[in-house]
């Protein structure tokens, strides 16, 4: 009949656990022990997601989320907070 099922993958925000489709979320990547913004999702290695507020990246970065997520020592550069608004 011409319908299909398009199936969209579900990525888990590391920040505060709301699971949402992929392209509602900002994902991060590891390189050289930095944490990298990925806007297209396409940097290779494991990535991390978190929701478009800036207290689920703050909470991400203040409990270790992203190290463990990424299995990585990783750290988180000052410039990344203004990916998010104020909310």
């Amino acid at each position: 009949d011409g319908c299909r099922l398009v199936m969209q993958a579900v990525r888990t925000c590391v920040g505060c656990g709301r699971k949402a489709p992929q392209r509602e979320l900002v994902r991060f990547v590891v390189a050289d022990g930095l944490l990298e913004h990925d806007p297209m999702g396409r940097k290779p290695g494991r990535g991390a997601y978190t929701c478009l507020r800036r207290a689920c990246f703050e909470r991400a970065t203040s409990r270790r989320a992203f190290a463990r997520t990424l299995r990585r020592t990783v750290t988180v550069p000052q410039a990344l907070n203004d990916l998010y608004d104020r909310s």
